[in-house]
């Protein structure tokens, strides 16, 4: 069975993006290049909501991309992505399949599927309705030492509580952690 893996980065009050869906607050460096190489680079299944899905194919398949971040560009643009959206009339990213509806049973079925794992970048509107489902299997948070007081969160609209036990954790040098965490089933 594949595994579901979260990733996203989230400041120290909660939230994964400031008004406006503003993500200048995001304090990357050298360490934070090397997580995000290994993970462009995992040959993975990345899983977007609208949103996340129309900021990333507007930026990866770009000249700019490729030139200040040729490794990362490169598997990002290679991955299998698909995209849940209603709204949104194609996907032409390359290597992007559309799914309009029935996204709890598509993830279920991709999770039974043979092949490398899945992984899910931003997309806080996605990430809490698999998580009220239970298909989440971790969750990687990479915390920013930053407090911006409003935002979007991970969770909008959890119904129930999720209840998570730490995996590991590992401190960057510029302050932000990260922290692994699975859920308690």
């Amino acid at each position: 069975m594949r595994k579901l893996t979260v990733f996203n980065l989230m400041t120290l009050d909660g939230y994964i993006a400031g008004p406006g869906g503003d993500i200048s607050w995001h304090n990357v460096d050298e360490e934070f290049q090397e997580l995000a190489t290994a993970a462009s680079n995992s040959g993975n299944t990345l899983l977007f909501g609208r949103v996340t899905y129309e900021l990333m194919a507007g930026f990866w398949p770009t000249p700019e991309a490729i030139r200040t971040d040729p490794v990362v560009a490169s598997g990002m643009n290679r991955s299998e992505k698909i995209v849940f959206s209603r709204t949104l009339q194609k996907a032409d990213w390359n290597n992007t399949r559309l799914v309009k509806d029935d996204m709890l049973a598509e993830v279920r079925r991709l999770k039974q599927l043979p092949g490398k794992d899945l992984t899910i970048l931003g997309s806080g509107s996605i990430v809490s309705q698999l998580a009220q489902e239970g298909l989440v299997d971790e969750y990687d948070i990479l915390l920013n030492p930053v407090v911006l007081g409003k935002g979007k969160t991970m969770f909008e609209g959890l119904r129930n509580r999720l209840v998570l036990k730490l995996k590991e954790t590992r401190k960057f040098g510029n302050g932000n952690m990260l922290l692994k965490y699975e859920p308690v089933r």
